[in-house]
């Protein structure tokens, strides 16, 4: 297994309390393979990918538990030293806001330049060639000539592009993308995601995928692992969460999904907001919003339970899973 995310538990201290970012998340992704992580804003995506990158906050946010396994190591075992060397080489970040994620007084071409001038040794001049192979790669019209442009100079999409290529630099092992077609319109989103299915079947690289909108990873995706207040509430093959959700928070991500056969008709929304980290309910997270909630579902933390007869390797943190699977 390329990556393995073992129970992991990340809070965030805050003048108000404690928040519970991340509550005991557990996933796995190989080489080749796509799982996305899907959620409202706030459900610990994010934060989860932060910290198996090494990058997240600290203050105020804080580790309490779990391990990150890459390759068989658990990375928060690593110095900070080690750690770095892993960045970039052997796993690299997609980041949504390509235009505050580039830095604007340098130029592209530098910005993907230092990849190879910091990690290979490379001369600048060498590494100015490879800056173009990477945009050449990813599609950008005119590299040659744009290598010396600055972000700013590039459309939404180009700027995105940008990203990916200086995520691919390296060829790492593992890519977590992080809303990568975020403000971007429809077309420009298709032609993103084309681009990054297609560089990772090249590379046979693990892509986690962290998105909110459900269209975007019908055709990409292998695996889908639903978030909601920091856990894990559903895990399966794409195709049999779309077929029958196995939990009442993800049929309804499911459901306000615009469709052509219901033209006309009023965009189903999930009633309610998710709830404040630092006050999570007790009992399941989502019952406050859930129209199948019952008593135990609000005094009972539901575990992973396995989804049997669903298709293979379900799980659902819903206690009355089976009657949503038949509802």
């Amino acid at each position: 297994m390329l990556l393995e995310v073992r129970d992991l538990h990340v809070e965030f201290r805050t003048r108000d309390g404690v928040a519970n970012a991340v509550n005991g998340v557990t996933y796995s992704v190989d080489e080749g393979e796509t799982l996305a992580v899907l959620g409202e804003s706030g459900s610990g995506k994010s934060v989860t990918a932060q910290a198996v990158m090494g990058i997240l906050d600290t203050p105020p946010g804080k580790i309490t538990a779990g391990e990150i396994l890459f390759r068989g190591q658990d990375l928060l075992k690593f110095k900070e030293e080690e750690r770095r060397k892993v960045r970039g080489a052997q796993m690299a970040m997609i980041f949504q806001d390509a235009l505050s994620s580039l830095n604007p007084v340098l130029s592209v071409g530098a910005q993907l330049g230092e990849m190879f001038t910091v990690h290979r040794g490379m001369s600048r001049k060498d590494a100015k060639a490879k800056a173009v192979e990477l945009m050449d790669r990813v599609r950008i019209p005119g590299a040659a000539s744009r290598v010396g442009d600055y972000p700013h100079q590039f459309s939404g999409g180009m700027r995105q592009r940008i990203m990916i290529a200086m995520a691919l630099a390296l060829e790492p092992a593992l890519i977590i993308a992080d809303e990568p077609t975020t403000a971007l319109d429809v077309t420009v989103q298709a032609q993103v995601m084309d681009l990054l299915a297609e560089l990772q079947r090249e590379l046979d690289m693990g892509l986690i995928l962290i998105t909110h909108d459900l269209g975007v990873v019908a055709d990409v995706a292998d695996r889908i692992a639903v978030m909601y207040a920091g856990r894990i509430v559903e895990s399966a093959q794409v195709h049999d969460i779309y077929k029958a959700p196995a939990h009442p928070y993800t049929k309804g991500l499911l459901e306000s999904i615009p469709r052509l056969d219901q033209k006309g008709k009023e965009l189903y929304a999930i009633k309610g907001l998710p709830p404040n980290l630092l006050h999570i309910p007790p009992g399941c997270a989502f019952n406050p919003r859930c129209p199948m909630a019952q008593d135990v579902c609000r005094t009972d933390v539901p575990p992973l339970y396995e989804v049997t007869g669903a298709g293979p390797d379900r799980r659902s943190a819903c206690h009355f899973w089976r009657e949503c699977l038949d509802g």
